[in-house]
């Protein structure tokens, strides 16, 4: 029971802490490539602003590593947007590999416990004989026990592991959509839709 405890704390902070990490406005601020295409656009891109854009959230990390190097073109651009991406989808899955092996183990843990649950009934039967049922009773409680939490841990792991990817997956292909439209905004592509 110890690991199955252990593993609810674990999952239900990484679950806490992903729902925090990854609220939308945090990683996609509405507006933000507007803003920095006004701010482009007037010639007020410094270091600084860089510096400040890149803290800012995961799609200003992105922009700025494309702003940084726009004055060497497109494709040089759009190859640090994409550098710059993989670093980010990296950050935005931390802690999910750990959620989707806690999924993954807890039913095993369980059914660990379910299997010296056995054991210990069997051996008592052995030691004690089949006449009283409370000793194969408590053997049988300790399996039923460990068996339902460890699913109890798991189900909810899995659940919010796969809404954690799914969520990711979503904020990628958005991030990319607008380092796109900035790269296509700042090379004459495309016309600002401000």
């Amino acid at each position: 029971m110890l690991p199955l405890i252990l593993c609810s704390i674990m999952a239900m902070a990484i679950i806490a802490e992903r729902f925090w990490s990854l609220q939308k406005n945090k990683v996609l601020p509405p507006e933000l490539v507007s803003q920095v295409w006004r701010i482009a656009r007037d010639n007020k891109l410094d270091d600084t602003i860089l510096r400040r854009l890149k803290n800012s959230s995961s799609l200003g990390f992105i922009l700025a590593a494309g702003l940084a190097n726009s004055h060497h073109g497109r494709d040089v651009m759009k190859e640090c947007v994409e550098e710059a991406g993989r670093q980010v989808v990296h950050e935005l899955e931390r802690f999910l590999n750990t959620l989707g092996t806690i999924a993954s183990i807890s039913p095993l843990l369980g059914l660990l416990g379910t299997v010296v649950g056995m054991i210990q009934a069997f051996s008592a039967i052995v030691e004690q004989g089949i006449g009283d049922p409370t000793i194969l009773a408590s053997g049988i409680s300790v399996a039923l026990i460990t068996t339902a939490t460890g699913l109890t841990v798991a189900i909810p792991s899995l659940i919010f592991h796969r809404y954690f990817e799914r969520l990711v997956d979503e904020y990628v292909v958005n991030m990319e959509a607008e380092a796109l439209k900035l790269i296509d905004i700042l090379h004459g592509d495309r016309e600002p839709a401000l």
